[in-house]
């Protein structure tokens, strides 16, 4: 017995380094695994939450636009220069009543364009004539924050809005009142992510940018220095 070598048995289950990826096009973990698809000089699907990391527009927001603000609108503390706050990506997908895979595309969709795994949302309230329950899952949100929508919003200016056939800018007055700015895009397909021949039909989208901006006024000089293309 004393010459027998006794093999320690690990608890640990083998590693499968092949990780699946939640949502196409997000990266998972540090330094994910997910492909980079690059697009006007704009690289999507790289995790972009590693620490140290500063988007685009937020170094240029630091370094040009809040200045720009503070002595535009005479502030008395670089607090209140505006700034973004979220950015709510929504798709409304009534068909998903009768098909649901309709409802799994727009989740599909959703996911690929903001790089942030899509959530269903929910009927408020019963609507007889359109044969809606209360409770019956609708269509499909994003809330991005952070690093996200600032990357969200440069893919948005200088790779969508270009591809739109006929662009003769957005509207000025989609204001609310209260600095933040709500859009409609008629057709997903300008989003380079999307590849047409695997959709399962067009459809739409709202976009909506919650700033901390008091006035429309700062909330238009805010945007606009981002590049919004706002129609003259």
């Amino acid at each position: 017995m004393g010459g027998e070598k006794t093999k320690k048995a690990s608890g640990k289950a083998p590693v499968d380094k092949r990780k699946a990826v939640s949502g196409k096009g997000a990266a998972a973990g540090k330094g994910g695994g997910g492909a980079d698809r690059k697009s006007g000089g704009i690289v999507a699907g790289k995790n972009i939450r590693t620490e140290g990391y500063v988007p685009r527009l937020k170094k240029i927001y630091n370094e040009t636009i809040a200045p720009e603000l503070i002595k535009e609108f005479s502030y008395s503390s670089p607090m209140q220069a505006p700034r973004l706050v979220k950015i709510v990506v929504s798709m409304g997908v009534g068909e998903a009543i009768s098909n649901k895979k309709l409802l799994d595309s727009a989740i599909e969709e959703l996911t690929l364009i903001t790089g942030q795994k899509a959530v269903k949302t929910n009927a408020r309230k019963s609507i007889a004539n359109f044969k809606v329950r209360a409770g019956q899952e609708i269509g499909a949100r994003v809330t991005l924050r952070g690093a996200m929508m600032y990357e969200f919003l440069d893919r948005l200016v200088n790779a969508a809005l270009p591809r739109v056939k006929d662009f003769r800018g957005i509207s000025q007055n989609a204001f609310d009142g209260h600095g933040n700015y709500a859009m409609g895009i008629i057709e997903q397909i300008i989003f380079p992510e999307i590849d047409f021949d695997k959709i399962e039909r067009i459809a739409g989208l709202n976009i909506v940018i919650v700033t901390s901006a008091k006035t429309d006024a700062e909330a238009r000089a805010f945007l606009a220095k981002f590049g919004m293309p706002f129609r003259k």
